[in-house]
C-alpha cells in the first residue's frame, strides 16, 4: 500500500435499530445498509483510503434469529453477484476475511468468484469480515508453525487465517456507526494503535460526507505510537535535570 494511503475499518452498526425506528422489519435496515456500503466504497479512494475493512457479520451474529441470519446470507450472496464486476471495473480488489466453513455453499461460490475477478484491482482493497472473530483468528494464527517468532510472522499467520495472501497493514482509523462505543471482537491485533471514531449516525444513513468528516478528524489527531509529540519533546529537553539533582 502507498505510504500516503490509510487503512480504515468500519463497524457497520445500527441497521436493525434504523428499521425499527421507522416501523420496518430489520431486513429493511440490512438492505438499506447495502446501499451505504456502495456509497462508502465509491467515496473511499478520493479520501486517500487504500484499504477499507467492513465488519459485515461477526461469529457471534449466528445467535440472531434464524430468519434474520438467512436474510443476511442471501443479501451477501446477491450483493457479491451484482457488484463484483462493478468493483473490478472500478479497480477495487475484494477480499473476504473470516471463517468460510459455516457459510452456505452458494455464498462460498459467490465469494470465490468475486475474489477471482477483482484480484487485479489496485485502486482500493475492500475487505468484508463475514463470520469473523478477532479472538478466534488470533488463537488459530498462534497455532501455525513459526507464528510466534516475531510480530511480522504473526501478522502473516493472521493473513493465512483470513484467507489472504499476505499480512495487512495495521488499521489507522476505526469507525463505529450507530452510537455504540466498543470494538466487538473486531481486528483486535490490527487496531493496537488505531484512532477510534464513534458516531451516532446509523449505518443506513452513513454517506461520503460522514466519511469525509471522520477522515478530517483523523488528520487532526497527533499519533505518537507510545512516544511523545515534537513540542513535548522540546519541553522535556529543556526540563531535564542531572540525576543527582532529582530529590
Amino acid at each position: 500500500m502507498n505510504d500516503s494511503k490509510i487503512h480504515v475499518a468500519i463497524i457497520m452498526d445500527g441497521n436493525g435499530r434504523w428499521a425499527q425506528q421507522r416501523g420496518l422489519p430489520r431486513a429493511a435496515g440490512h438492505r438499506q445498509g447495502v446501499r451505504a456500503v456502495r456509497r462508502i466504497v465509491e467515496a473511499a479512494p478520493a479520501l486517500d483510503i487504500g484499504i477499507l475493512t467492513l465488519y459485515a457479520f461477526s461469529s457471534d451474529n449466528w445467535k440472531r434469529p434464524s430468519d434474520e441470519v438467512r436474510t443476511l446470507m442471501r443479501l451477501f450472496r446477491m450483493h457479491l453477484a451484482s457488484e463484483a464486476s462493478k468493483l473490478r471495473d472500478s479497480g477495487v480488489r475484494l477480499q473476504i476475511i473470516g471463517r468460510r466453513d459455516r457459510l452456505p455453499e452458494a455464498l462460498r461460490r459467490a465469494i470465490e468468484h468475486a475474489e477471482s475477478i477483482t484480484a487485479k484491482g489496485d485502486r482500493l482493497l475492500l475487505r468484508l469480515a463475514i463470520d469473523y472473530s478477532a479472538r478466534d483468528a488470533i488463537l488459530h494464527a498462534a497455532a501455525l508453525p513459526g507464528a510466534s517468532s516475531n510480530r511480522q510472522a504473526f501478522a502473516e499467520a493472521l493473513g493465512a487465517v483470513y484467507h489472504t495472501d499476505c499480512a495487512t497493514p495495521d488499521v489507522d482509523l476505526l469507525i463505529r456507526t450507530g452510537g455504540e462505543q466498543r470494538l466487538s471482537d473486531f481486528l483486535l491485533w490490527e487496531c493496537a494503535y488505531a484512532e477510534l471514531y464513534f458516531t451516532p449516525t446509523s449505518w443506513p444513513d452513513y454517506d461520503g460526507d460522514d466519511l469525509r468528516e471522520a477522515i478530517a478528524e483523523f488528520r487532526r489527531r497527533d499519533r505518537r505510537y507510545g512516544s511523545i509529540s515534537y513540542n513535548e519533546s522540546a519541553d522535556c529537553k529543556h526540563a531535564i535535570l542531572p540525576l543527582h539533582a532529582i530529590p
